[in-house]
């Protein structure tokens, strides 16, 4: 078939980020490290204009490609968000390149390839586009845990993601060749057809397989095993990338995966997500009751996160997909101004990580202290932050499907859960100060810090706007 340069508008902003990013990387290449504050200004202009360029292209539910990849409302209002939260990552990094990983034109280019990943994995119609995006992301990921390389942790995370991400991979590999192996197709409406015709148990092992590769992608447990390890090893700017951005990415996917390729086996499929979910939530409250390392306690936080928002898939509806969509939107915004502050706990020129370390610090950076504290409450759900809307939407969602079970757990986790948001907020106000952070910090994470607590405290003036897009955005996987 003859392809030309307008069937391949849809995809245009990757297309460019595509291009940007090899340029870059030659740049990179002929200039060494001394190239880096360049190319990270210039990944960000790229991730600005691919914004924009995705805003001009035509979301009408376009398959391109053979229908391996389709461009509809769903994919480009994720893809928006991946593009926003792919923004603040890279601006986040700026200082910190700088402080610690001292100056690798790599890091922001590989941010940009493991966005590009993101957003086909945002777009695949097919098993194969599917596992393309997702190597593309992962193994950027990959290489960003272990970036300090002569640091031991980094190494070590690194190591570990790798050797786990890979065993997850093979796991959907070898889903993906079952699914096709009883379908005969891999592409997701006739895999839809073909199970709708015969779901065989063979059709059904191969969809479990698939299912817990990407498990492993949002950290669901039983696959968060990887999560506290990287979060606390991993460079901090790189875990916040690893918080923001990639977990939604992996959630869209599987919204379109179960909703398009295997509406055929929407029991099976809600079975597993319902134990995920559940799982999820439970591990997540409970373990970060016993962190006393930050990053491992937003690993812990994190996972958690992922059970409330897997609710809104299993749900089943416009309205549920919507509320994941809303959720995922806030729990990014809130995970950017955490990490803008974490990132600005330095003494004497090293990282300072545990929660001991923020003892006293209303009294030394009461701005930091500040922040920090609403965004906890944000994230414990208390009313009328943004955090409250997002959890109250999901469990509007699953009320309605009449899951009271998992609601319920989910009301009872997120209270648990609470108790270590709460006591950062203690250690802060109420301990006798430690000694004061460096006063240092860069415009950039000064300016994503306030935008995130601007937006959680002002969200109340006008809530339903979101929740309408998300929930409009989700249409586009039941309109058939």
């Amino acid at each position: 078939m003859s392809l030309s340069f307008a069937d391949l508008m849809p995809i245009l902003p990757e297309l460019f980020l595509a291009c940007a990013g090899m340029v870059l990387l030659v740049l990179g290449a002929l200039r060494g490290n001394s190239a880096t504050p360049f190319i990270g200004k210039a990944v960000l202009i790229s991730f600005v204009i691919a914004f924009l360029i995705l805003l001009g292209v035509d979301w009408g539910g376009t398959s391109l490609l053979n229908d391996m990849l389709v461009m509809d409302q769903f994919a480009g209002f994720l893809k928006l968000l991946v593009l926003l939260g792919l923004m603040v990552s890279v601006a986040l990094s700026f200082q910190y390149l700088d402080q610690i990983i001292c100056q690798r034109f790599e890091y922001p280019i590989l941010i940009l390839f493991s966005g590009i990943g993101m957003m086909l994995m945002l777009s695949a119609n097919d098993l194969l586009s599917l596992y393309v995006g997702l190597e593309l992301q992962s193994l950027s990921l990959y290489v960003l845990a272990s970036i300090r390389r002569e640091h031991l942790r980094s190494a070590e995370a690194g190591m570990k993601y790798f050797i786990l991400g890979a065993i997850s991979s093979g796991m959907l590999l070898f889903g993906s060749s079952i699914l096709y192996g009883f379908t005969g197709a891999t592409n997701f409406e006739a895999i839809a057809d073909a199970l709708a015709s015969d779901l065989t148990p063979g059709a059904l092992i191969g969809m479990v397989f698939v299912l817990a590769g990407l498990a492993f992608k949002i950290s669901a447990v039983p696959f968060h095993m990887w999560t506290p390890d990287v979060y606390e090893g991993a460079p901090t700017s790189v875990t916040a990338f690893f918080a923001l951005v990639p977990k939604l990415a992996a959630l869209g996917l599987i919204a379109r995966l179960v909703f398009i390729a295997l509406p055929a086996a929407q029991d099976q499929v809600m079975q597993i997500l319902w134990l995920l979910a559940a799982a999820s939530m439970t591990l997540g409250a409970f373990a970060g009751l016993a962190q006393e390392n930050i990053k491992r306690l937003l690993a812990y936080s994190s996972i958690g996160n992922m059970g409330y928002a897997m609710i809104g898939i299993i749900a089943g509806s416009q309205d549920g997909v919507g509320a994941m969509i809303f959720y995922m939107a806030i729990y990014m915004i809130m995970t950017a101004g955490t990490f803008g502050i974490v990132l600005c706990m330095r003494r004497n020129g090293q990282a300072a990580e545990r929660i001991e370390d923020l003892a006293g610090l209303s009294s030394n950076s009461p701005y930091l202290a500040y922040g920090l504290a609403i965004l906890m409450f944000s994230m414990s759900g208390i009313p009328p932050l943004a955090g409250f809307f997002g959890k109250l939407v999901i469990f509007q969602a699953a009320v309605q499907a009449e899951l009271y079970v998992l609601a319920v757990l989910g009301v009872l986790t997120s209270v648990v859960a609470a108790y270590y948001y709460l006591r950062l907020i203690k250690t802060m106000f109420f301990d006798d100060p430690a000694d004061a952070f460096e006063n240092e910090i860069s415009f950039s994470r000064r300016a994503v810090m306030m935008i995130s607590v601007l937006f959680i405290l002002l969200f109340i003036l006008k809530p339903s706007m979101l929740v309408d897009i998300s929930v409009n955005a989700a249409g586009a996987l039941f309109a058939g």
